[in-house]
């Protein structure tokens, strides 16, 4: 037995990054996790693989979010699949994962660039969990992937940045409306992680950078992120709720 034998996990953005590190964890520890993904089926396919070659149970289904009546149509796609690997419907962890950049200063935004990064990394998440909260079972888990672009100024990604902070307010505020069901809602918040959406840091120098916004003077890995997550999935995390941990290897404390 393993800290999440017989539940069910629901990984948006799942294929890729974190999302994919965030899976691979949560199979690990004995869950059935489901994946979405929103144009890379063969990335969605090699994480499913992967699980199932480590021992686990994966399946990944194809969502689109940012688009009108996505929350219903990722949920629909869900139901009809479940079946097809577990003899229990609903889920007991949700995790918000998937998000787009939204780069720019304030003045380099253009209207529909905010709609389109705040329809992803905002409004989804919302919708989805609301739609998802009469399949989720009492006791589960909402984990929502925010970032440190909340916590130390970027005005790099104005847009973006707005996006994560609506995002931990209603962690913090769901966390009060669902305590009654036992359900925990957190938010993770990672700093800088090596990914392959991050191609400049190929460049020695710019890597180098990044690192040391670190106490640890690394940049971090998506395995850094899946284990805060896993945690704050499980029964050791029951007690824990309406937070939004630092998973940044302690990027700004000096600034």
């Amino acid at each position: 037995m393993t800290a999440l034998t017989n539940k069910t996990a629901l990984v948006t953005g799942g294929s890729r990054g974190i999302g994919r590190a965030i899976a691979k964890r949560l199979a690990k520890e004995g869950a059935l996790v489901a994946l979405t993904y929103s144009s890379d089926e063969a990335a969605a396919k090699e994480t499913v693989t992967s699980i199932e070659a480590a021992g686990g149970r994966a399946f990944a289904f194809r969502a689109q979010l940012g688009v009108p009546g996505d929350a219903e149509a990722l949920w629909q796609e869900f139901d009809a699949r479940i079946g097809q690997h577990s003899d229990r419907p609903g889920l007991d962890i949700l995790v918000n994962n998937a998000g787009i950049a939204g780069p720019g200063l304030i003045h380099e935004v253009s209207e529909e660039d905010y709609d389109r990064v705040f329809a992803v990394n905002a409004k989804a998440p919302f919708f989805i969990i609301q739609k998802g909260l009469e399949r989720l079972r009492d006791g589960g888990r909402i984990v929502n992937i925010s970032s440190g672009v909340t916590k130390v100024a970027f005005p790099g990604m104005t847009s973006y940045a707005a996006t994560k902070g609506a995002l931990e307010v209603l962690t913090l505020t769901l966390a009060q409306t669902l305590g009654s069901r036992g359900i925990t809602v957190n938010a993770v918040s990672p700093g800088t992680i090596e990914t392959d959406i991050h191609p400049w840091m190929a460049d020695p120098d710019a890597k180098a950078h990044a690192a040391g916004f670190s106490v640890f003077n690394r940049v971090g890995q998506p395995e850094d992120v899946a284990d805060v997550v896993s945690f704050l999935a499980s029964d050791d995390a029951r007690w824990v709720t309406g937070q939004n941990i630092d998973a940044s290897g302690g990027s700004g404390l000096g600034i």
